[in-house]
């Protein structure tokens, strides 16, 4: 029974298509018992994720396509009900495999540092860091960085334990290869032939990282096709709506493979963690450490005897001593920081810490104020919305002056979509007002942290973190002639303001025009409902642009 059970478990683990027929049964409530307790075994807890993240793109695939292709309601409605089951079923799949790795760390025992390591590495981590870099060098090892030696030292340990001879060639390429390239393999990786070297521990980190922008163009191709269709008549769209399926295929293999990606990262960096807590990596990750605290020592000897002093009296009275006192360096910490400068002070010692920055009043923080602008300046809020389903977004945006305007375009992520909407405001009120200065608002921090990066630099690639899409950056290229003339500023979103309020509603007009989810003739008359809102609002006569 028992040999049963585990073969089975390893069939599942092994077969793909098994295992997703298997959770969506179980899902539909069809499975049998066995299938159903070998679903439960804790080693299927990753690659049901995995499963079910592919089948999510899917289900969510075949809605979209019965919409597209004009399906009555009544075939709608159990494509939707089939969606929603899968959504829900993926939802709780990634809750169980949260909380079994919690137990996983919770059980895990770990070494405990000497009470005198941590206190000091929380009181004063830049100069135990110095110390530590020492060390290292002194050793051969590479040059740590401030989580030195626990990050860098516990991959230097693991790489050495399991190279063996050298990487394999196509292993060595994924890895110096520049990111575009990275994630032109991983397009074919889907859409192709499955690369066998991605898990690789020297590029499976490097694939997770990438994982994100190869799905983020596989929702690209979705959003290309879904135009495709949406420009056909309904009795033409049959060669359309293939490729659109064919899309989402290859996008639901990237779902997957991404999620596989960050499956094998957390094995990984478990492994990694476990090979530097027992033998002669702990010993060698513990010399460094008791050196680098004696470094410490020679370095700051001050420092090393009221940390020293503070840790004995505490030892003293603690109930806790007798475990290592394992909670008690940071309240020690703090008492060391928060004295450090009155005692420094009176030996003539140099205090080397940061004094905290001041506090931001909360309206600076939160709202966009616009007290120190001209009175001929223009201000504009933009606004952006991005589907579920493909790279497709609306963006919107209303000006002070009563003009306005909507549209669409393809973008891989909310902040990449909000750019949109800003470059296309800042494009026509430039146009309309030849010397005045522009101001957009817009309530996505990442929008105006990127555009004001691109601005400054006089450069679109310096946003390219958000700006994946090449017809993107082009927009904001059209921008930046004029950069001297356009301030981007962030505004709290939701909080009532007028502009934003319309700006958020044009957007999501848009995107539901451009999904076809509303008629041509029903969104102009949508519109005119925004702009008369907003210009009752404003008192000012709305105009489209």
């Amino acid at each position: 029974m028992i040999t049963g059970r585990t073969e089975l478990i390893r069939h599942l683990a092994d077969d793909f298509t098994s295992l997703q027929e298997a959770v969506l049964a179980r899902m539909n409530g069809v499975c049998s018992p066995e299938i159903a307790e070998a679903l439960e075994h804790a080693s299927l807890a990753g690659p049901i994720t995995v499963a079910l993240a592919h089948a999510d793109v899917i289900a969510r695939g075949s809605v979209r396509r019965a919409e597209l292709s004009a399906q009555p309601a009544e075939r709608l409605r159990p494509l939707r009900l089939h969606a929603r089951r899968v959504r829900r079923a993926r939802s709780q799949a990634e809750a169980v495999c949260k909380e079994q790795r919690a137990r996983h760390l919770a059980a895990r025992a770990r070494p405990t540092n000497a009470l005198e390591l941590r206190v000091v590495r929380a009181a004063y981590p830049a100069a135990l860091d110095e110390a530590l870099r020492e060390e290292l060098r002194a050793r051969g090892l590479p040059d740590g960085t401030p989580q030195a030696p626990e990050a860098d030292l516990t991959r230097w340990a693991w790489e050495r334990k399991t190279a063996s001879g050298g990487l394999p060639a196509p292993v060595r390429e994924l890895r110096d290869c520049d990111g575009d390239a990275f994630v032109q393999a991983l397009l074919r990786d889907a859409r192709e032939e499955e690369n066998p070297h991605l898990p690789h521990h020297a590029v499976v980190e490097r694939w997770s990282r990438h994982a994100r922008t190869a799905l983020a163009w596989g929702r690209y191709a979705i959003g290309r096709a879904e135009r495709d269709v949406l420009g056909c008549r309904p009795s033409e769209r049959c060669t359309s709506l293939d490729a659109l399926e064919d899309a989402y295929q290859d996008t639901a293999v990237l779902a997957a493979r991404a999620r596989e990606a960050r499956m094998l990262v957390t094995e990984l960096h478990d492994r990694m963690r476990a090979n530097v807590t027992t033998g002669p990596f702990a010993e060698l990750v513990a010399d460094c450490r008791a050196a680098g605290l004696v470094g410490f020592a020679d370095a700051e000897p001050l420092r090393w005897r009221k940390a020293r002093e503070v840790t004995e009296r505490h030892r003293e009275h603690c109930p806790e001593r007798a475990d290592g006192c394992p909670r008690c360096h940071r309240d020690l910490a703090a008492a060391l920081a928060d004295a450090e400068p009155a005692e420094l002070a009176g030996s003539g010692a140099c205090w080397g810490g940061e004094l905290p920055a001041a506090v931001p009043r909360a309206d600076e923080d939160r709202y966009a104020l616009l007290a120190d602008l001209p009175d001929t300046a223009v201000v504009a809020v933009a606004d952006a919305a991005l589907g579920d389903e493909s790279a497709v977004c609306g963006y919107g945006w209303a000006a002070e002056d009563g003009t306005s305007g909507c549209g669409d375009a393809l973008a891989s992520s909310s902040g990449e979509a909000e750019v949109i909407a800003i470059c296309t405001a800042a494009l026509s009120l430039l146009e309309q007002h030849v010397d005045a200065l522009v101001v957009l608002l817009c309530d996505s921090l990442e929008a105006v942290e990127a555009a004001n990066a691109a601005l400054r630099a006089g450069d679109s690639t310096a946003a390219h973190r958000t700006l994946l899409f090449l017809e993107n950056r082009s927009l904001m290229g059209r921008l930046l002639p004029h950069r001297h003339r356009i301030q981007i500023r962030w505004l709290k979103g939701h909080i009532g303001h007028d502009l934003n309020e319309s700006a958020d509603a044009l957007a999501r007009l848009a995107l539901r025009r451009a999904t076809g989810r509303i008629a041509y003739s029903a969104a102009r008359k949508e519109q005119t409902r925004i702009l008369r809102s907003l210009g009752a609002a404003n008192g000012v006569l709305p105009t489209a642009a």
